[in-house]
């Protein structure tokens, strides 16, 4: 047994409340993000800017607004071998540095050059928050409230995108260019915080391990655990991580993107795939043109970002219940059933401008503000959970900086095209949006597999890959066989798993089963969601099973 390395300092928080400290950093490092996305919808319309900018076109605006995406795709690839090198807090702290340069930039830009440039050094470190947040969120969050605390992030993403609209509403009633170079100075705030508060955080216990810092990595997880350096449990998910950790090593393998593609293709494709969708349901749209379509529905100038606060404080509503429903129903339900609903309010929208009768206005209002809602229910917070769940450790950041990557890109991409299709193709915008929406639900309904609480070092299971389990499939029936072939679950896992009646709050390591999946073992939400496909279900392992 490793003894944990004594602390410098005596931590004031362990157990719980430090790990939701840990989740409201990582909400700060999305809520940057989020106010850097939103703060550009409000000021594109603000008449100083438009005269400051000698009222830039379709074509300025969009590259104004979506040239912070080729940023943050070049350090989006990059951030998967500095997570590795300079480890996750690190890469946050230079991450916040170079976004409060950039927001610097932009907040004292003299022409368009100056703000393109400041816009590209804040994408530089949005890419790097991007990347790392997600990764180091799931690192250190125990499986069976993972999704619940990254939802909770996303909702920090979220009440930064309302606050940098409200900040636009209330600062257009300033006479002067302070009107939009306020909003922008805010995130040069922000950026410093989040700067300080990387020294202070932990570090995560996986990377700490992977980099063979063991006796660093059991003290975090001993502080996640209450502090108690005795804590089974605590023993028992160190035990497990490092024998994962030694497993991948002992294959002989490299850790480079080609031995990830080759090894863990379909996962870094499913990762892929979930933030390219996400881009193509339109979050531009939400983010950075929400005003410009309700100007589009008769709502002008300052109206049209008041319309577009209201609508962000319904969108941050809409993020809540994800926080009880992702490790309840879990991902696959909630990512079908918002595809369903945004698919039809997209089409209700292009609808309501097709016809252009007086309700149309309101109508719009109402069709943008059920969109947004069920976009952040679903298809806003489940990609930045589902890439860093389903890649393993060895490649966690190199897959999650490919996901991320093709977030950005396919965000450029849409940023780009976005603004000249509302000119060109009009109301037909929102339902090609609508056809993406039912292409994802195609997508998910046939493809991604469901990972409400699995543990990560146990993800092999879920897929059918490594050495963990090899599964039998009867054909033409629901039984499932899983011979487990490594004693190491059959120790220290299964131990943890069962030292108490209940399933602990903090981190554990819990053997995996796979189990029949026939209709009359699943719940009604199962049923009506999922195919009887004959798919293995992970469950863990219970008390009365022992």
């Amino acid at each position: 047994m490793v003894e944990a390395a004594p602390p410098r300092f005596k931590r004031r928080l362990v157990g719980q409340p430090l790990l939701y400290a840990i989740s409201i950093f990582a909400s700060l490092g999305v809520f940057l993000f989020g106010y850097d996305q939103g703060v550009m919808s409000g000021i594109i319309t603000n008449p100083h800017f438009r005269k400051y900018f000698h009222a830039p076109g379709a074509i300025e605006v969009g590259t104004m607004v979506a040239v912070l995406e080729l940023g943050a795709l070049a350090t989006t690839i990059a951030a998967g071998r500095v997570g590795d090198i300079i480890g996750r807090k690190g890469t946050l702290f230079i991450g916040a540095i170079v976004f409060t340069i950039g927001g610097a930039i932009q907040t004292f830009t003299n022409g368009f050059t100056v703000m393109a440039v400041g816009r590209i050094v804040s994408g530089f470190g949005v890419g790097l928050l991007s990347t790392i947040v997600p990764i180091y969120q799931s690192e250190i969050s125990p499986p069976n409230h993972r999704g619940a605390l990254a939802c909770m992030e996303f909702t920090g993403n979220i009440i930064g995108y309302a606050s940098s609209v409200w900040t636009d509403y209330f600062c257009s009633f300033i006479d002067s260019d302070l009107a939009w170079r306020i909003p922008l100075f805010i995130q040069c705030i922000i950026g410093a915080i989040l700067a300080a508060g990387s020294l202070v955080m932990p570090e995560s216990p996986r990377w700490l391990i992977d980099v063979d810092k063991d006796a660093e990595g059991l003290r975090v997880i001993v502080d996640l655990h209450g502090g108690d350096e005795q804590n089974e449990m605590a023993q028992a998910e160190y035990t497990e991580i490092k024998d994962k950790v030694m497993f991948e090593r002992e294959s002989g393998e490299g850790r480079s993107y080609a031995v990830m593609w080759r090894k863990y293709k379909r996962r870094v494709l499913l990762a892929m795939s979930s933030q390219a969708f996400a881009q193509l349901v339109s979050l531009f749209i939400i983010y950075y043109l929400t005003p410009r379509v309700f100007e589009e529905a008769g709502w002008l100038g300052r109206d049209a970002v008041l319309m577009t606060g209201i609508n962000a404080i319904i969108y941050v509503l809409s993020t809540l219940p994800p926080w009880y429903l992702v490790d309840r129903w879990g991902r696959r339900p909630i990512l079908l059933t918002g595809a369903v609903i945004m698919g039809i309010a997209l089409a209700a929208t292009g609808w309501w401008m097709y016809i252009d009768v007086p309700q149309t206005p309101k109508a719009v209002v109402a069709c943008v503000i059920v969109f947004n809602a069920a976009f952040g229910y679903s298809w806003g917070p489940l990609p930045w959970l589902y890439p860093p769940e389903i890649m393993p450790l060895t490649f966690r950041a190199k897959g999650v900086s490919m996901s991320t990557a093709t977030n950005w890109a396919f965000n450029f991409l849409v940023g780009e095209m976005t603004p000249i299709l509302q000119d060109v193709i009009e109301w037909r915008l929102y339902p090609m949006h609508g056809f993406f929406c039912a292409c994802s639900f195609i997508l998910v309904y046939f493809l991604y597999p469901e990972t409400m609480g699995v543990p990560l070092e146990e993800m092999d299971a879920v897929f059918g890959e490594g050495s963990l389990f090899r599964v039998v499939v009867r054909p033409h029936t629901d039984i499932f066989c899983a011979e487990e072939l490594e004693e190491r679950l059959d120790n220290e896992s299964e131990r943890a798993s069962l030292v108490s009646n209940t399933l602990p709050i903090n981190h554990q390591a819990i053997r995996p089963r796979l189990r029949s999946s026939s209709p009359s073992a699943r719940g009604w939400v199962s049923r009506l969601m999922r195919r009887n496909d004959g798919r293995a279900h992970y469950e863990p392992i219970a008390d009365a099973e022992e």
